[in-house]
C-alpha cells in the first residue's frame, strides 16, 4: 500500500508544481472554469485516458462552466505519491 505523504512532502509538492491546486484536509483539488457547459463535458473527457492509464480516477465536480478535480488515494486515506497532478491538467 501506498503511505500517506507527511505534512512537509505535501508543501514541498505545492511549492514546487502545484501552484494552481490547493490542499484541503486530504484532498488535492483544482477548480477550472470554461466558457460554456459543452466546455466543461469536453475536458472532463479529456480526463478519462490519462487517470485509466494511470491507474488513479479522480473524484469530478461538474457545475455547468466549473469543473472541480479532487484527488486522495482513497485506499490509504490520505494524499499519496500517486496523486499526481500532472495527468489532470
Amino acid at each position: 500500500m501506498t503511505e500517506v505523504l507527511s505534512t512537509g512532502e505535501r508543501e514541498k509538492k505545492l511549492a514546487s508544481q502545484l501552484s494552481d491546486w490547493t490542499v484541503e484536509g486530504q484532498n488535492l483539488y483544482c477548480l477550472r472554469k470554461f466558457p460554456e457547459f459543452v466546455d466543461s463535458i469536453t475536458f472532463v473527457n479529456k480526463l478519462v485516458e490519462p487517470a485509466i492509464a494511470a491507474s488513479h480516477h479522480p473524484d469530478i465536480e461538474i457545475s455547468y462552466n466549473k469543473v472541480k478535480i479532487i484527488l486522495t488515494t482513497h485506499d490509504a486515506g490520505g494524499l499519496t505519491a500517486v496523486d499526481k497532478i500532472s495527468i489532470f491538467t
